[in-house]
């Protein structure tokens, strides 16, 4: 009989269709999919050993009260847990994610980061996947595939980030991958962001009618308001601290009371290991800092606030020392608040380790970005018109609207009327904004340089799914093509996240080597509810499973694709 091991909830078999197979028989069946696994393993003979383990999670999702600036307030919990249960994998690692709906309203989770390679049918956001309706469940059956570092998920619908429902991902490299510092005593993750005491339906009632967002109450780490939370450490070790920005609206600083952070990884690259005594943390943004534990045994501060607001929010954690007897002391450490030059010299000083490993053994150098020749220039500009009377915000002069069916789900079944290829234009219009569900059409294996322009008085940021790209320039005023002169073609950072800095520009390389249909965002939860976001549909004429997975059997379908199949079984 064929042997099959468990490893820290792993399982290590190599066919994905098995797994697809599971995932329509469990939505369809009272069975747990380990016992669907077991009788499947008895009744096939042609399963095999493979190398990239299996993951399995079952999440409830439900309301929940949670108190983080104390003061009651219904959460979003997955498995009663506020933030979520930590997601950890290894490079190429399978996650089978069976989420069960038990709100009262649809839900969707989105993995930021992680880049669903030919696989955008499991990306979580509404352009490419059908809500989970309440009472139902959804099998999320995704890969790590090439990939290595610090993540997070979050809801897609609605407000419901503003509720919870968001959670740490750990890609750890494979074992056999030299990683460039020694393995720290611990690995912590660290989720900070801006928060409010309203209810998440009714900030979406106050956006619905026009009007803007109130300033946030405070801000979280990890869930708790100010000391609520305490990372212990041993005296003299080195700990790893997975930070990410998962807040609504605002950018944020953190710094270390006593101590200096070293830089070591931003999104899956591992970065030139440069020391700062505070770091600046944008919407949606990840890193990695190594901190050691090298002063009196006594407890820190670890202290973050927001930045470029007006006024300044701050809360802190607290950094244990196992062999403490004191309290944190004050003052708290100060930091940056409004410095806008301060924030762009940090984020020019980030690089990329040419000599180090990525997910792969080859160095992160080897691939040459600024040497490839550039097939197509894109200018987005944000903007944020006023159309039918409210507030919406713009890309190019377009506020995007959701079609009721899925682009990619009508993409796949060929539904007119849903969207139009080349809605987004390449360059800014700078006229009067509109409405549009709107579709960028790309081709698999372009090379695209991406200027995001910001003409406003604020930080915008902006994400794409399935990708990572390399930050290639960022500059104040206005772009033109001399501002390539100052372009880093060497060893810049590649990351899936970027900031653009009040009337300024931000320069990216990508190579678009992922089919699918990617959603395109400003992290500013309000500014992407309202309209500023499209989609970038990178297309391979081939219709092949080499480029693309085909349309997961256990695929929800609604709007204009009810009732429709999907693949045999």
């Amino acid at each position: 009989m064929p042997q099959f091991q468990w490893r820290r909830s792993s399982l290590y078999l190599a066919p994905l269709p098995l797994f697809n197979k599971l995932s329509t028989m469990e939505a369809s069946s009272s069975l747990p999919i380990w016992l669907l696994l077991c009788l499947c393993l008895s009744c096939h003979s042609w399963w095999v050993a493979g190398d990239d383990p299996y993951r399995f999670f079952t999440w409830s999702v439900t309301y929940g009260d949670i108190y983080p600036l104390g003061v009651k307030q219904q959460g979003i919990l997955i498995d009663g847990q506020f933030p979520g249960p930590q997601i950890e994998a290894v490079t190429n690692d399978n996650l089978i994610v069976n989420v069960f709906n038990n709100l009262t309203e649809p839900f969707l989770i989105s993995w930021n980061g992680i880049q669903q390679r030919k696989n955008s049918w499991e990306d979580g956001v509404y352009g490419t996947n059908c809500p989970i309706l309440p009472g139902q469940n959804y099998t999320y059956v995704m890969q790590v595939k090439d990939q290595i570092g610090s993540y997070f998920y979050f809801p897609t619908l609605d407000f419901h980030k503003a509720a919870g429902g968001f959670g740490g991902i750990r890609v750890l490299s494979r074992p056999l991958i030299p990683v460039p510092y020694p393995p720290p005593a611990g690995d912590f993750t660290l989720l900070t962001g801006d928060w409010f005491k309203t209810n998440h339906t009714d900030l979406k009632a106050i956006v619905d009618s026009g009007n803007d967002l109130p300033f946030p109450d405070g801000l979280l780490i990890n869930g708790q308001g100010a000391n609520g939370y305490a990372f212990t450490v041993d005296q003299g070790k080195t700990y790893r601290f997975r930070i990410s920005n998962v807040g609504l609206v605002t950018s944020v600083n953190i710094r270390f009371q006593g101590h200096t952070m070293k830089l070591v990884e931003i999104e899956g690259s591992h970065t030139v290991q440069n020391t700062y005594s505070s770091l600046d943390i944008h919407l949606g943004q990840s890193c990695s800092v190594l901190v050691t534990a090298d002063q009196p045994a006594q407890d820190y501060f670890i202290v973050v606030s927001t930045r470029f607001t007006d006024p300044i929010l701050t809360t802190t954690a607290v950094l244990h020392y196992s062999n403490s007897v004191e309290v944190p002391a004050t003052p708290l450490p100060g930091g940056p608040t409004v410095e806008v030059d301060w924030s762009l010299n940090q984020a020019r000083s980030f690089r990329l380790n040419l000599t180090a490993s990525g997910p792969r053994p080859n160095p992160q150098g080897s691939y040459h970005y600024g040497q490839v020749n550039v097939t197509r220039t894109i200018r987005l500009a944000n903007s944020a018109p006023i159309i039918n009377g409210k507030q919406r915000y713009a890309v190019n002069s377009v506020s995007f609207i959701p079609a009721d069916t899925p682009l990619k789900i009508a993409d796949f079944y060929n539904i007119s009327g849903v969207f139009t290829l080349g809605s987004m234009p390449d360059n800014p219009t700078y006229a009067g904004g509109y409405l549009q569900t709107s579709v960028m059409a790309a081709n698999f294996r372009d090379y695209v340089e991406i200027i995001f322009e910001n003409g406003e008085d604020l930080v915008q940021s902006w994400h794409i799914d399935g990708n990572s790209f390399f930050v290639v320039g960022m500059d104040g005023g206005q772009w033109t093509s001399a501002s390539r002169d100052s372009y880093n073609l060497h060893d810049t950072v590649s990351r899936c996240t970027v900031q653009v800095y009040p009337r300024s520009w931000t320069a990216i390389y990508m190579p678009l080597d992922n089919v699918g249909m990617w959603n395109v965002r400003s992290e500013n939860w309000v500014r992407q509810y309202l309209g500023q976001q499209f989609y970038l549909r990178v297309y391979s004429p081939a219709n092949s499973w080499r480029d693309e997975y085909p349309i997961p059997k256990n695929a929800l379908l609604c709007g204009l694709a009810s009732g429709r199949r999907t693949r045999p079984l």
